[in-house]
């Protein structure tokens, strides 16, 4: 054990080569779209769009663009909801929020509800197909369940050993890829329900992404290995994992995106670092720090989301502040 003399002296020195090995750029701008924090977020693929969960206002719409909120989507009239989970359709014509048991489906242009449902379970994840027709929802009761969000009634339903924690749909709405708490990233058949592709890995998985094409993949389990991987025959193409300087690089994925013709991956992880990657080299391009509300505060925030827009990036913090990165 360290003598308390020389855990003094230690202290400062290991802080300053921490700061040193962090090379992140900072925001180019950033916008409070919360009071306080927030519960969720999602960003529209075309980057017009944020839909958040707030502690204090409840749910809203925002204009990225104009950094304006558009409407209040709380699921009574009168109260606050919590929205645990929130998605938009591929257009973004659509939207759904939810708690841990309804969801409901809203038009981006009006701001009206078009839906409302109670999920067959909890939900812990959730994304729209086309046109907000089907809502594909990870579910705590271990299972994800591709349900019509418009007619109700569930389509299809993916058994797995654990909570389903994360779920992503191909653009052609054929494959779905899920992550659950078995430790397994899973490539599913939606049309079949069978199993095309299983990648076990050594924690509980925390987030999915896939290609809109649907050709590559990206799963990451907590604290543990996060990789790129073909989805056509399983295969691990890059790791982006591993040691990073003198400190073990131990991190927590839990927000990640893949542009629209995925030649590039964002993600963003629990202590608020966001990173731009090449899909086919798995090398980093570029790296941020989400702006934190307490420059000095003793906590990071975590990224809920990111998403491209025309020459910039996005992701929005647990704080409720959208970062604008160049």
């Amino acid at each position: 054990m360290l003598k308390r003399s020389h855990r003094l002296l230690l202290f400062p020195l290991l802080a300053s080569a921490l700061a040193a090995c962090d090379s992140a750029n900072s925001p180019s701008s950033v916008y409070e779209y919360t009071t306080l924090g927030a519960y969720s977020a999602d960003i529209s693929s075309d980057g017009h769009y944020a839909v958040i969960g707030s502690q204090e206002e409840g749910g809203s719409l925002w204009d990225i663009k104009k950094n304006a909120r558009l409407f209040d989507w709380n699921h009574r009239k009168g109260e606050r909801s919590i929205i645990a989970e929130s998605g938009f359709s591929p257009e973004a014509d659509f939207a759904v929020t939810a708690n841990q048991q309804d969801l409901v489906l809203w038009h981006t242009l009006t701001g009206k509800p078009e839906w409302f449902w109670s999920s067959p379970g909890e939900i812990l994840d959730l994304v729209l197909s086309p046109k907000g027709d089907f809502a594909l929802l990870g579910l705590g009761n271990h299972e994800a369940v591709y349900f019509d969000i418009k007619n109700g009634g569930v389509k299809r339903t993916l058994r797995h050993q654990g909570r389903v924690r994360s779920v992503d749909l191909s653009a052609d709405t054929l494959t779905v890829l899920t992550g659950s708490d078995d430790y397994k990233t899973t490539l599913w058949d939606l049309k079949t329900g069978e199993q095309l592709q299983q990648i076990t890995l050594e924690n509980v998985i925390d987030v999915v992404a896939l290609t809109p094409k649907g050709d590559l993949a990206f799963s990451a389990s907590n604290l543990d290995k996060a990789i790129i991987w073909d989805t056509k025959t399983g295969k691990i193409r890059h790791s982006l994992s591993g040691t990073d300087g003198f400190f073990p690089k131990r991190v927590s994925y839990v927000a990640a995106r893949f542009s629209q013709n995925g030649d590039q991956l964002l993600t963003g992880t629990a202590a608020g670092l966001i990173q731009l990657w090449n899909s086919a080299t798995g090398k980093e391009l570029k790296r941020w720090r989400a702006h934190k509300r307490d420059p000095y505060g003793p906590t990071s925030t975590s990224v809920y989301a990111v998403g491209f827009g025309s020459g910039e990036y996005y992701a929005i913090g647990s704080n409720g502040i959208m970062n604008i990165l160049k």
